[in-house]
């Protein structure tokens, strides 16, 4: 009976743990954005949401979930504040001040300290996510620390699920975040909202690293997956935030009208054994219809706050021509192609070109694509990139240049660090041995190629 009861109590000890764990994910943006305002540190507002989670991990298991966890954290974790600020005062003036007239003083700057955090921690939430987002994403960061440090403090990852995501070591994440810590504390950052003058370009490094988290879960840069559907999870997450923080900003409801209908497709990229389905080839009564839904939604408040001609929201555009064709037969290619052009208007990038030459293809023939595609190559901008070869293997096997596009395809092949890219490309080579062409769909179907990245 006793080890009945033991067993029992490991189990509730364990739910427990696993509800604080999620909860915590939930409100962790939230306790970090509204301590940093009160110590201006981010790294010490981290450390001190940190503590709350602690004290929960050792008292829910006894004593239960709190009916309000979020509150209950915030209070512990303004608690703790309130002591290091004691701390650091009595550090910063016992040998400066003695005697009853110190702790008099001691006592009222005390209050004084911990009445100013209580009104500042019941401010808007909005606008300290908001600092939050914005200080994580400063553009004194280079991009892979900027993405660390916004699943960590925005997202709520621990360093280990970041590492497992990146398929990094965890060291070196922890690192990445700690000198990204470093750098805001060295520079002087302060948490604050943008100037007018630095709101668009710091929104656009916000939007950057979003979309970098959304790609890399989309399109895996390596391993043996094709995708990490969590980190699309994450970024449409974060996405979401962002759109209720700054509603009246066009591009970020292009981003999230992107992501929405990138993601709709996600349970119709791959087959059981996880081997991927390329665009024209998916079963479209598989993609999410909600989500999709919920992206024409997005792009059409994208569309009606800005000029249409923001990069996402072209982007978007573009998703949202194959989200309304029924079959692959019934894309409006001409259309894509027209958007493309545009957008390489607005934001030139070589992706943006060779997802054009791809519409371009289907569009109007594989020679016009390979004119295209040609340049590219001729300009030496994406020598590396495994996807250029492959659409130009494309491009050729529908011209009937059937051993020259398995060269390309074999080419590709050894550029890529995907496992389950490598296989499509391998059977694309092999299959120019056997078979008519196939086709290739848009680079990574469009929505997998890291577009203006």
């Amino acid at each position: 009976m006793l080890c009945l009861e033991a067993v029992a109590a490991s189990d509730v000890h364990r739910d427990v743990h696993r509800a604080t764990e999620a909860i915590f994910r939930i409100e962790s943006a939230r306790l970090i954005a509204g301590l940093a305002r009160i110590v201006r540190d981010v790294g010490l507002a981290e450390e001190l949401a940190q503590d709350a989670l602690v004290l929960a991990l050792e008292r829910w298991p006894l004593s239960g979930v709190p009916d309000n966890p979020g509150a209950w954290l915030m209070a512990t974790a303004k608690h703790r504040a309130i002591d290091d600020l004691r701390r650091r005062q009595v550090f910063e003036r016992k040998h400066a001040e003695l005697g009853h007239a110190f702790e008099a003083r001691q006592a009222e700057a005390t209050q004084a300290v911990q009445d100013a955090i209580e009104e500042a921690i019941e401010d808007d939430v909005g606008d300290d996510l908001l600092r939050l987002v914005f200080t994580a994403c400063h553009p004194i960061l280079p991009p892979e620390a900027r993405v660390a440090l916004t699943l960590r403090l925005v997202g709520g990852l621990g360093t280990a699920e970041i590492a497992r995501a990146y398929l990094v070591a965890e060291p070196t994440i922890a690192q990445r975040i700690v000198r990204a810590k470093r750098t805001l504390t060295a520079a002087g950052v302060p948490f604050a909202l943008p100037s007018k003058e630095e709101r668009a370009a710091r929104l656009l490094s916000v939007l950057e690293v979003i979309y970098l988290i959304f790609n890399e879960g989309y399109a895996a840069t390596a391993g043996d997956d094709w995708m990490r559907p969590e980190l699309c999870q994450d970024a449409l997450r974060l996405g979401r935030i962002l759109a209720g923080l700054v509603p009246q900003e066009p591009e970020v409801h292009g981003l999230v009208a992107l992501m929405e209908i990138q993601a709709s497709r996600i349970g119709a990229r791959t087959d059981v054994t996880g081997a991927p389905i390329l665009l024209l080839d998916q079963n479209r009564a598989c993609w999410d219809r909600l989500l999709i839904q919920r992206g024409l939604t997005a792009l059409e408040l994208a569309l009606r706050q800005g000029d249409g001609r923001g990069p996402y929201t072209l982007q978007a555009a573009i998703a949202a021509c194959h989200a309304r064709a029924r079959t692959a037969q019934e894309t409006d290619w001409p259309g894509i192609v027209a958007l493309y052009a545009t957008l390489a208007e607005v934001a030139p990038s070589p992706i943006v070109e060779l997802n054009r030459a791809v519409a371009v293809t289907m569009a109007s023939g594989p020679a016009a694509g390979l004119a295209l595609v040609d340049a590219l190559v001729a300009s030496r901008a994406l020598a590396e990139y495994p996807l250029l070869p492959a659409v130009r293997g494309d491009c050729l096997e529908k011209l009937g240049r059937r051993e020259e596009a398995r060269t390309e395809f074999e080419r590709a092949a050894a550029l890529t660090r995907n496992a389950r890219e490598r296989w499509v490309l391998h059977a694309r080579a092999a299959a120019c041995t056997q078979a008519p062409a196939g086709n290739l769909g848009e680079v990574r179907a469009n929505s997998v190629g890291k577009l203006g990245h």
